[in-house]
């Protein structure tokens, strides 16, 4: 066990001081472009296009059995839900009542249109071959308020854009490091892609549905910046985030409608951007009386919208800008 635990370290050491001066998209550049050239030599390219995406919740993954319409906690005044108490392994431990938080959020879904007025979001859960390194960032974070949102942004962008950690710049990798551990660092290398040359993607997009290709693309602009080593913020998110309102959705989401959770209890989202969602929950007072504990992690729920053009969001126990001055106005058992 020991020597396992040494060799794990051994490899995260290396591929944390992989990229020196020269990752400044020159030379590792080139040998970034040398792989994805050779990953669609000899048929790779149908290889390519059918590889599942880092995340792969979609609409159809909600389940709507037991929604409820907006109208359903009317004349209900909410609590803050960041003042219950914490449970051991993140989140929130539920009472009956009707509770609300603004906490951060992030984009999950590269390529398509930030929440429009209107957009009606559900619970979703996390799925997808990153979900479980995707859920322990967001865990993680809580932990670590010297590392930014925007950071964990840019890393979670390259995640879902399926970039190796070993292609990574030096300023995703410091923002891994510092959330993930040596073992944890692993779960970023499989499935991951190099970035492909505009031949490759010319070829690559004419086999694609219309509604994939700007998603392809996004997520190879991104791969590209990703390795750069000198990528911003700004940067990311001009091909992360389309510009525009996305078509309509379904009628029968509205914003503001609520989701059952599989444990019993109703969510419901109201984004504001990508960065910050306002997010209510309701625990029915017979649900409490049966005795069933009760926890509400965010991380390990995506809310996602009905509008397909839309991203989907994950979602935190981080709460924005809290009053840890006010009371709860309920007695907690």
């Amino acid at each position: 066990m020991k020597h396992h635990k040494i060799f794990i370290l051994s490899i995260a050491f290396a591929l944390a001081t992989s990229v020196s001066a020269k990752a400044q998209f020159g030379s590792f550049g080139k040998k970034l472009l040398d792989k994805g050239t050779e990953m669609v030599s000899g048929g790779g390219l149908n290889k390519i296009l059918k590889q599942p995406q880092a995340i792969t919740t979609s609409f159809k993954d909600v389940d709507k059995k037991g929604s409820k319409p907006p109208s359903f906690t009317e004349g209900q005044t909410p609590q803050p839900l960041y003042l219950l108490p914490k449970a051991p392994d993140g989140g929130f431990k539920l009472c009956a009542g009707f509770y609300e938080m603004i906490n951060k959020s992030y984009c999950l879904h590269a390529g398509t249109r930030g929440p429009s007025s209107g957009d009606g979001y559900m619970l979703a859960p996390v799925l997808g071959p990153k979900s479980e390194v995707v859920i322990l960032i967001l865990k993680h974070a809580e932990k670590h308020p010297e590392v930014k949102q925007h950071d964990i942004q840019i890393l979670l962008w390259a995640i879902i854009a399926r970039t190796k950690f070993a292609d990574m710049g030096t300023d995703l990798k410091l923002t891994a490091t510092t959330l993930l551990s040596a073992q944890e660092l692993l779960m970023l290398e499989g499935g991951a892609l190099g970035v492909l040359p505009q031949s490759v993607m010319i070829k690559a997009k004419d086999q694609l549905p219309s509604a994939v290709q700007a998603v392809f693309e996004a997520e190879n602009n991104i791969r590209r910046l990703a390795s750069s080593g000198s990528s911003s913020y700004e940067e990311m998110e001009k091909y992360a985030i389309i510009a525009g309102i996305a078509p309509q959705p379904d009628p029968e989401v509205p914003s503001g409608i609520w989701s059952l959770h599989p444990q019993g209890y109703y969510v419901r989202y109201f984004p504001s951007g990508y960065s910050v969602t306002r997010v209510q929950v309701y625990v029915p007072k017979e649900l409490i009386d049966k005795g069933t504990d009760l926890v509400y992690d965010a991380t390990k729920g995506i809310a996602c919208p009905a509008n397909v053009g839309s991203q989907r969001l994950a979602q935190t126990n981080e709460p924005l800008n809290p009053d840890y001055t006010k009371k709860l106005t309920i007695i907690c058992k």
